[in-house]
This record gives C-alpha cells, structure tokens and sequence, in this order.
C-alpha cells in the first residue's frame, strides 16, 4: 500500500485508488456467503473476476485478509475487522445515494416494472419474486400494458424497465437488453373447432375463417399481421380487443380464431393452440429492456441478474419442445413443438 499524499494545497490523500466501494460490496457478499460462486452469480461475474477483485482489495489495505485452506478462502480476523466498517461504509453511501436519488423525485427502494399481459402467469411472478430476494426492500410497481404503451412509459421516464416482445422498430441505442426466452406462434382455436385435431394447419387455407385479434401496439398484434402477410392471405377480423384475456374468451366462445404465442396454452384450457405448417414458421423474443443511463442502478442489475438466472433456469427445466430460452434461441428453422407450458420457478 502506498504512503498517503498530500496535495500542495494540504489535502491528504490516504486510501489507495484501488480501494473502491464495488470491491467492498463484493467482499462483503463473500463474507456473508462465504462462496466465490454465489457471489460471482449475485454480481453476474465469474468467479475469477470476484477472486481478482478480492485479491486486489488486499493490496489496496496493504495486508492479508484471507487464507487459502484447500480451494477455499478463510477470512481472517482482519477481514472480520474491515468488514465492520466496510459495512457502515457501504450503508452510508446507500443512504446518501437514496436521499439524493429521492431529491430527485426518484424513488430508491421502490422499481416500477412494465410487462407486456402474456407475461404475467409465469414469466413476471417469477422475475418480481427472484429479484426481491436479490435485493431486500425493494417495493417492485407492476403496469400492465401493451408494446406501444409500455416503451412509451419507459421513453418518459414513467417505467424504470419493461418485458416486452422486441421487433425491429424498437429503437434500442440508448437501452440495455436482457434476453429472456423464445416463444413460437400458433394457431388458437376453440376445443370444438374442427381444426383443433389437427397436427397442423396451412394458414393460408383459412382465408374464409372469422379471425380475432389484440389492438394495434401488441407484439402479438404485430406478430399476427406478420403471419398474415407471409401467408399472402385477406382474412375477415371481426374484432379487436385491448387485452389477452379478453382475446382467450372470444375465441373459446367461438367469436373467430387468432393466432398467438405458445405461452398462452398455459392461461386457458379451453382454447387449443394447433403448430403452423413449417413455412410459417415465427417467433417471439422476449426481452428486458431499461436505459443505459442507468446501468448502475442496483435494483436494475439485481432484476437483470434474476432476469439472465430465469433464462437459464429455462436451459434446465423447459423441455425441449417448449419455450426457448434466450441464450439456446434458433433460427426460424427450429424444428416443430407442441404449445409450451412454462415451468415452475426454482425459487417459492
């Protein structure tokens, strides 16, 4: 550790600049997890980085504060006395960064989160519970909305992140994107329909059937009329609803059928969702996205950390004929799949 400076003007400088509050909050996780691992996947690091990190905080101090016994660091005394004041530290500037923030007329402890209907059943519970285990106290606001309404939230300051389904008109320079899964469209029909045995349909074949359909703004709108097109196909849309749910119900009552994502076989049972022939092949991303101007917010990385967790979670418990997580997403040339079912949170 270097001696301490002092400026021409009087002014001492005593702490290394290697000695940061980032490399305090990771060694504060590792002295209450005592896991290079867990802390590396609550930081969304490798192990090799919280390690380098730590080691580095050593040299900062000027003196040993782990012992290696085996593959595993033991805190010393010395690292138990740091903590102490590493974590009033820590909790000094949380509170002086909340104030601020709160100046500001942002709140520090409370997330307002956007998500799109069709995420609700699986995808945002899981996502809002995840993400308050990472980050105690935290108060997460759920709007609900379409694509339009929630990227305008966001844009104005009135959403601090949303869940949404991307296409290639979200402009996305100034926002971070974390990829959450792959989801197919489908034909929706009611049980009794006489397509709803079949193993698949040609869409273009349904040109004299009654269609029903989300309002303009909706990705399953946008996806709806992208089928269309490819399907090369005028069909008769004898209505347009602002919201899924509404959507399910009229086609389980026979009102026309639509076309929707695999994710929402598990709403409603009284629909079938029939594959598409392989041509018509489309597919959802499902994304979160928030600003970069705000990358170091703690409540949005510990939401994008649980966001890239349920990704992979969905590696492990999706089977393969369901939703696609995000980081194993094929091209349109993904084989065929029955209607997914969601799975179940690791976490209750």
């Amino acid at each position: 550790m270097p001696a301490s400076v002092t400026s021409p003007d009087g002014f001492t400088v005593a702490i290394d600049e290697a000695f940061t509050l980032r490399k305090l909050e990771i060694f504060l996780a590792f002295m209450r997890l005592e896991s290079l691992s867990r802390v590396a996947e609550a930081f969304d690091q490798s192990t090799v980085s919280v390690h380098r990190a730590l080691h580095s905080l050593e040299e900062a101090v000027g003196c040993p504060l782990f012992r290696r016994v085996g593959r595993k660091l033991v805190p010393l005394a010395t690292a138990h006395q740091l903590a102490e004041s590493a974590r009033r530290v820590v909790s000094e500037c949380e509170d002086g960064i909340r104030q601020t923030r709160e100046r500001a007329g942002i709140l520090g402890d409370r997330l307002r989160l956007g998500a799109i209907y069709s995420l609700t059943l699986h995808c945002v519970p899981h996502l809002i519970v995840g993400t308050k285990l990472r980050k105690e106290g935290l108060q997460i606001d759920l709007t609900l909305g379409s694509n339009s309404e929630l990227l305008d939230g966001l844009e104005h300051g009135k959403l601090d992140a949303v869940l949404i389904g991307m296409h290639e008109g979200i402009a996305t320079q100034q926002l971070l994107r974390v990829p959450l899964f792959v989801d197919r469209m489908y034909l929706a029909v009611p049980l009794d329909s006489p397509l709803a045995g079949r193993d698949s349909v040609d869409l273009a074949a349904l040109s004299d059937e009654n269609f029903v359909t989300l309002k303009n703004g909706f990705i399953t709108s946008q996806s709806f009329e992208q089928l269309i097109a490819k399907a090369g196909i005028a069909p008769r849309v004898t209505m347009h609803v602002g919201d899924i749910f509404s959507l399910i119900n009229l086609i389980s009552g026979g009102m026309g059928i639509s076309l929707l994502p695999g994710r929402i076989g598990s709403f409603s049972s009284r629909i079938r969702l029939v594959p598409l022939a392989e041509r018509y092949a489309t597919f959802q991303h499902i994304e979160l996205l928030y600003p970069k101007s705000r990358e170091d917010d703690r409540n949005l990385r510990a939401l994008a950390a649980e966001g890239r967790s349920y990704s992979r979670r969905l590696l492990d418990a999706v089977p393969a004929a369901s939703l696609t997580p995000a980081s194993a997403a094929g091209s349109a040339t993904a084989p065929e799949s029955s209607p997914p079912r969601p799975p179940c949170s690791t976490r209750t």
